[in-house]
């Protein structure tokens, strides 16, 4: 069942939409009503919906700034356009904005109105996963490198205009390449695996875990100081090791990680420099006999 949500001040459009429904040749949709700005952005923005038909007049605002509001709150519900007018010009701004289809009020049928939430769906799938693609480890499912880039970029302004502080945690497994050299790389790529699920569940939702290199992860922790940051660290540390990692059939490897913990503004003026910090810490936690946390006051410069 697909929940589809209509954004529309006219409770009679609402229900001429509800008689096109009715007619359809198949699917299976349930349909909610939102008659004001607002409240139709707070529901599109809990992700609840497959797909929203949004109509371009809404009192005193309209719909193509809901639309850019609700891209920049992270919405990725595919957006059908309704408007009474015709012009070319609104069916530009409208793609522009982020909808995925244009129908205009006047000219709806039922087997338009199917057809234009079938193909939103579909584009909607496709847009996903390529968008995962783009921003996603395929072995850890994690946010890859690029992606974890765009993350810090983004943290670390939102940190400077509210004055919070952003701690960052850098993890390396222990002696991977032994395990890859022992056992073969598909023993490796399950660790891998596993690893990066057991240190994901270590942080809140908030937070973001990544993968940025062969067998280092990144954790990026909002409004976190050093200390929550080495909590965060050391609660990771325990989760891979309290266990053995299952490896293959009958293969069960004790693995290990260490962590540098760095936090900005203290340990550095930027995301990079709040990477070298991180780093240098990953590093004295491996000099000081790996399976710990080292923050970047404790480690020493590197010679």
């Amino acid at each position: 069942m697909s929940r589809v949500l209509v954004i529309d001040d006219d409770r009679l459009q609402f229900r001429l939409l509800k008689e096109n429904f009715k007619n359809f040749r198949s699917g299976a949709y349930e349909l909610d009503w939102s008659e004001t700005y607002q409240d139709g952005l707070a529901r599109l923005l809990t992700g609840e919906y497959s797909v929203c038909l949004l109509d371009f007049r809404l009192g005193d605002k309209d719909g193509l700034q809901l639309i850019r509001e609700a891209a920049e709150n992270g919405c990725r519900t595919p957006i059908v356009f309704l408007t009474a007018e015709s012009s070319e010009n609104i069916d530009i701004q409208a793609m522009e904005a982020g909808a995925l289809d244009y129908l205009v009020k006047g000219e709806i049928t039922p087997r338009s109105l199917e057809r234009s939430l079938r193909y939103s769906l579909k584009l909607g799938e496709t847009l996903e996963a390529l968008r995962r693609l783009a921003t996603r480890d395929e072995l850890t499912g994690l946010a890859n490198r690029r992606e974890y880039d765009r993350i810090m970029g983004e943290e670390e302004e939102r940190a400077r205009r509210f004055g919070q502080r952003l701690g960052l945690v850098v993890l390396d497994i222990d002696l991977f390449k032994s395990i890859n050299d022992t056992h073969g790389h598909a023993a490796g790529d399950a660790v891998l695996k596993e690893v990066a699920r057991r240190i994901a569940g270590a942080i809140r939702n908030v937070d973001r875990a990544a993968r940025i290199g062969g067998e280092e992860f990144a954790l990026v922790l909002v409004q976190s100081d050093r200390g929550a940051a080495l909590e965060v660290a050391r609660r990771a540390i325990a989760a891979v090791a309290q266990s053995p990692v299952s490896a293959g059939v009958g293969l069960h490897l004790r693995v290990t990680i260490s962590a540098g913990v760095a936090e900005l503004p203290s340990d550095a003026s930027g995301a990079a420099g709040l990477f070298a910090s991180a780093d240098r810490a990953l590093y004295a936690a491996k000099a000081a006999g790996r399976n710990r946390a080292v923050s970047a006051a404790e480690a020493p410069a590197r010679p």
